[in-house]
């Protein structure tokens, strides 16, 4: 018991430290493991699964979605959808995607639920029905439109309606969804540091600013998905201090004396001192365009 008490220490220290040490990292994974071969509890299997999943280590991450699986979790089904559907591990696999997805979703997950959607949409292993994709969508809605809960697929929904009503000209309706779901992901981000979130938010991003003008007086962090995919020199405020953003030609992005390959590297990994960018929404301010 003393064993499980210095690993579950260990776990509820570091599962919230948005980076690790690689010491850190170490003793993180070695507990996780520890307490899944001590307890069978499918928790620890979906955290180890999930950590995997966000680093990109995908065949680890199937093994302990699997395990879980296994073991009767009712969330795994949806990890595993997410690693078939992307091909996460080298391989698509759509029949199996919708198997889990299915499955999830009749566990009352509703992420599952829209992408058994997107499925319908895309006729991805069963027959194309966008009739059936908007139904899903429209009644989803109903569900999260008044959510609070920050794990609820808020964004996730708002974007494809969004969707959905610009491709019915509603195109006042299709922005205030964009503003709602943008809005919801700023404050999500900076508790999960979650890649995919990162990418529903640069899609957002994309697909806003085809039906609006960029305003380069007044733009946020997370309007620079938009604007570094040019040569350009941005700078904002925090804590007191001035940063500045470069990119040059190319996909180049310099910032604090380190380089990322291009907008998504920055948009993930850019830090200051031990936060990354991300983390620190809402208290980065004052940002503008450099002539």
């Amino acid at each position: 018991m003393k064993e499980q008490g210095k690993a579950i220490d260990a776990i509820r220290k570091y599962r919230i430290k948005p980076i690790l040490t690689e010491e850190e990292e170490f003793i993180y994974i070695e507990s996780l493991e520890y307490m899944i071969k001590e307890t069978k509890d499918t928790d620890y299997m979906i955290e180890l699964g999930g950590y995997y999943y966000e680093k990109k280590i995908f065949d680890k991450a199937l093994k302990y979605y699997e395990m879980a699986d296994a073991y009767g979790d009712s969330w795994a089904p949806e990890g595993l959808g997410y690693i078939w559907y992307y091909g996460r591990t080298g391989e698509v696999d759509y029949e199996k995607a919708f198997h889990y997805f299915h499955k999830a979703a009749e566990n009352g997950y509703l992420k599952s639920k829209i992408k058994v959607a997107d499925m319908y949409k895309n006729g991805f292993y069963v027959k194309q029905d966008y009739d059936m994709y908007c139904h899903i969508i429209e009644e989803s809605y109903k569900v999260v439109r008044h959510t609070n809960h920050l794990d609820d697929p808020y964004p996730e929904i708002c974007t494809r309606l969004a969707r959905i009503r610009k491709k019915q000209n509603r195109n006042e309706e299709a922005i205030s969804l964009y503003h709602d779901a943008k809005f919801f992901l700023q404050q999500r981000i900076r508790y999960t540091h979650f890649f995919g979130d990162l990418n529903i938010m640069k899609w957002l991003i994309e697909d806003l600013y085809t039906m609006i003008p960029f305003d380069s007086l007044e733009f946020d962090f997370y309007d620079l998905y938009y604007l570094l995919k040019q040569p350009v020199t941005v700078r904002f405020r925090y804590n007191g201090n001035m940063y500045t953003i470069e990119t040059e030609e190319g996909t180049a992005i310099h910032f604090f004396d380190q380089w990322y390959r291009n907008v998504d590297d920055f948009m993930y990994k850019a830090y200051i001192e031990d936060d990354k960018l991300h983390g620190l929404y809402g208290q980065m301010y004052g940002f503008e365009v450099m002539k």
